[in-house]
């Protein structure tokens, strides 16, 4: 579809993407899969937490809100229950009591079709923001936490993802999406495949017409930075608060936009407004305020709600006190949302 333009406040604020789900929901899982639920009832549950979600961003002020990737249990393992060529074999501790379900590729991958577009179109038919975010899994991540038992490199296997991914966001496209967030934590975990990782994410996002923002998230960015310029999306959403904002430096020079993480969704005190407008005003040494979106530091799925909430509401209330200081220093009260590459 046309790429339209629309009209934000300047400094956006958005999610990255997952959010606590309630505890109504999480008791409803537990009954479906004990088999006290029937699977025809979950859609509902389902349908209702992403209103309960979107209500929660929308009482905080957030500007462009997610679902919450409600009907999601892991990045990864959603993904690949939806591509065919997938297996699992049971549960991989990650770390303390946190488990997934490692997924191994054991025959050639295939698209089946869209995963995310019902999931977009509900979230646009809830939500009053004009401008909505969608997450996707990467190629590189879901290559990197998989098993790869029929490929014969892990660069084969993501770049066969990529082509697969690649179809998923012009599906999204097509049914109207404007801003797709692809995530990729594992980007920068072996620097010595960073090479092929970028050009498989540039596959990825090949012919796209949309925004589209990179998020990685608790990674050493000296690794990404040499490759700032040749990835091929519009904006990076990278993690700062929970290292104190240190590292700053590490995107001067930045030509593309930066969703500039200022919540630490790894420690449950909730930052105060003035935190994140000091922060803010931070970054802005870097990255001119035309180019700046603001954000957790990355998905809030671990925290209790309540404290999910107040910390959303503390980084939309710094928020503006930096707007009111733009407003006043520059005249900058509103900003469009863009699709192209190039910040100043």
């Amino acid at each position: 579809m046309a790429w339209r333009e629309v009209k934000l406040p300047a400094l956006p604020t958005t999610v990255i993407g997952s959010y606590p789900r309630p505890k109504w929901l999480r008791e409803f899982i537990k009954g479906l899969k004990a088999g006290r639920y029937k699977e025809k009832h979950a859609k509902e549950a389902f349908d209702d937490a992403v209103v309960a979600v979107v209500r929660d961003h929308e009482v905080a002020g957030v500007d462009i809100p997610s679902d919450g990737e409600m009907r999601r249990d892991e990045m990864v393992e959603y993904f690949a229950e939806r591509i065919e060529g997938f297996k699992f074999y049971g549960p991989v501790r990650v770390w303390g009591n946190h488990y997934f379900r490692k997924p191994a590729v054991v025959k050639p991958l295939k698209y089946r079709g869209p995963m995310t577009v019902d999931e977009f179109l509900f979230l646009r038919s809830v939500a009053k923001a004009e401008v909505v975010k969608v997450t996707i899994t990467g190629p590189y991540t879901i290559a990197d936490w998989s098993f790869n038992e029929y490929y014969e490199s892990k660069e084969e296997l993501a770049f066969e993802l990529a082509r697969i991914i690649n179809r998923e966001i012009k599906a999204l496209e097509e049914a109207g999406a404007l801003y797709v967030q692809v995530d990729e934590p594992a980007l920068t975990t072996h620097p010595d495949e960073m090479e092929w990782a970028v050009q498989a994410i540039n596959k990825a996002v090949e012919g796209v017409n949309i925004k589209v923002g990179l998020h990685v998230c608790y990674s050493d960015y000296r690794v990404l930075k040499p490759y700032y310029d040749e990835l091929r999306v519009s904006q990076f959403a990278l993690e700062f608060a929970n290292r104190g904002f240190r590292d700053l430096a590490v995107i001067k020079g930045l030509s593309k936009e930066l969703g500039f993480g200022v919540i630490d969704v790894h420690n449950r005190r909730v930052e105060t407004p003035e935190e994140v407008a000091k922060a803010i005003r931070k970054v802005m040494r870097y990255v001119e305020p035309e180019c700046l979106y603001i954000n957790p530091d990355c998905g809030l799925k671990l925290l209790p709600r309540d404290v999910a909430r107040a910390k959303l509401k503390a980084m939309v209330e710094g928020t503006k006190i930096v707007r009111k200081e733009l407003a006043r220093r520059k005249g900058l009260e509103e900003v469009v949302l863009r699709k192209d590459l190039t910040c100043p």
